[in-house]
């Protein structure tokens, strides 16, 4: 019996090592902005059925809070919320939006905020600067409080749609904790299987459940993309989805007047920029752009599609005029100089290179620049310097980002780089 036990785990590690090594995680666990919940009130709270975009639900403060949310002001967003759970401390719903807004402000403080990352498998491997502790207690503390409360419910009706959709979206958010701030991947995966299963039960109760669709939609995408032996051994898991009823849940989510559709739009384009769909995926963010004009992540994807997209002449307009825009206090404190970064990249790959040394340069042109994007600018230009053989320009370079953190992969490079010029 032994025996037959320890083979059966060993399998399981097997099979879960798989999964990881065939880049699941990349939407299993990774919506930017992930689902948030519908706020229960008396006459929803242990209902069975449930109007398509929940809109029963909606709370004019809540709408308010998340118009700062998408628009990146995460500080007032979070004082909201705040007031809105002391107002419903038994709302699970209501601790998942805090939940969210204190999440993604420290994703975007530890700088894993760019979806131009997530275009492909490399960030399982890419590790950002270490989150607050204190941070990271707290969305531990709201993850177990919600999860008090949605258990609660559940015991009581085990029905309860709205309790099992604040439960997947909690497991959603948690997955995501674990994966971009803990990087521990076997939980993070955990949580995002329970996520899809609680929403896939939701829409066994009420088919009209839209926003339920963006979990389930996201993971039936990402099943439908792993190649066959990797198909293998999640069916041996049990799950199953195709590239197709992906898209098809998606885009009903973005298309709904729901809680989810924004979120579904941002998931729905990075699938498609992974489908090389670049003109789809940039109608998305054009028109979130004009939506939420202090939010610079959206146009800056506008720019990263049209170079991924071979328009490199529009790209380079579009990575100034965020950069402009970001000059001239549109976007407030946010780190708006990461568009010279990728300006400086569009560049480079045009072998212009003195013309993206400036555009590196830009980065420290801000007033705050982010400390990762500046170091990884500053080496950048000086193997521009390199490349133009100016030695010098690019000593003082190479000798600045060792200044700035000496035990960081751009630090070891400028190492390298000053013991021998940088060449192509």
């Amino acid at each position: 019996m032994n025996l037959i036990l320890t083979k059966m785990l060993v399998r399981q590690v097997l099979i879960w090592q798989v999964l990881i090594r065939g880049g699941t995680l990349v939407c299993l666990v990774l919506c930017l902005l992930p689902a948030r919940a519908p706020a229960q009130t008396p006459a929803s709270a242990g209902r069975a059925s449930h109007p398509a975009s929940i809109s029963a639900g909606h709370d004019p403060v809540v709408d308010a809070a998340f118009e700062r949310f998408y628009n990146m002001d995460y500080d007032r967003s979070i004082q909201e919320f705040e007031k809105v759970l002391d107002r419903r401390p038994k709302d699970p719903a209501a601790v998942n939006h805090l939940l969210t807004a204190v999440l993604l402000r420290e994703l975007y403080k530890i700088g894993a905020m760019n979806t131009g990352e997530y275009a492909n498998d490399s960030f399982i491997g890419q590790a950002h600067r270490p989150a607050d502790p204190k941070v990271k207690e707290r969305i531990k503390q709201l993850v177990d409080r919600a999860e008090d409360l949605e258990e609660l419910q559940l015991k009581a009706n085990s029905n309860n749609v709205e309790a099992l959709y604040a439960r997947g979206v909690t497991r959603a958010q948690f997955s995501l904790y674990t994966a971009l701030v803990e990087r521990a991947w076997f939980s993070a995966l955990r949580n995002a299987v329970g996520a899809r299963r609680d929403h896939e039960r939701v829409l066994e109760l009420d088919p009209r459940f839209v926003d339920a669709k963006l979990v389930v939609g996201t993971h039936n995408y990402v099943v439908g993309s792993l190649p066959w032996s990797v198909k293998v051994a999640v069916t041996m898991v049990g799950l199953s989805g195709t590239k197709e009823k992906g898209f098809e849940y998606l885009r009903e989510v973005a298309d709904s007047s729901g809680e989810n559709s924004v979120d579904a739009k941002v998931v729905l384009s990075l699938f498609l920029r992974r489908e090389r769909r670049f003109d789809e995926a940039r109608a998305n963010m054009h028109e979130l752009a004009a939506r939420y004009p202090r939010n610079y992540l959206f146009p800056l994807e506008e720019a990263n599609l049209l170079r991924a997209g071979g328009h490199a002449a529009e790209a380079a307009a579009a990575y100034r005029k965020v950069w402009q825009n970001g000059r001239e206090g549109k976007y407030g404190v946010l780190h708006y100089e990461i568009a010279a970064w990728g300006l400086g990249e569009l560049l480079r790959s045009q072998k212009d290179y003195a013309a993206a040394a400036t555009a590196y340069e830009l980065v420290g042109e801000a007033s705050d620049p982010d400390s990762e994007t500046l170091q990884k600018a500053n080496l950048a230009a000086g193997e521009m310097y390199d490349l133009l053989q100016k030695r010098e320009l690019a000593m003082k370079k190479y000798q600045i980002v060792l200044a700035e953190n000496a035990s960081t992969p751009p630090a070891e490079q400028a190492r390298k780089h000053i013991r021998e010029a940088y060449r192509e």
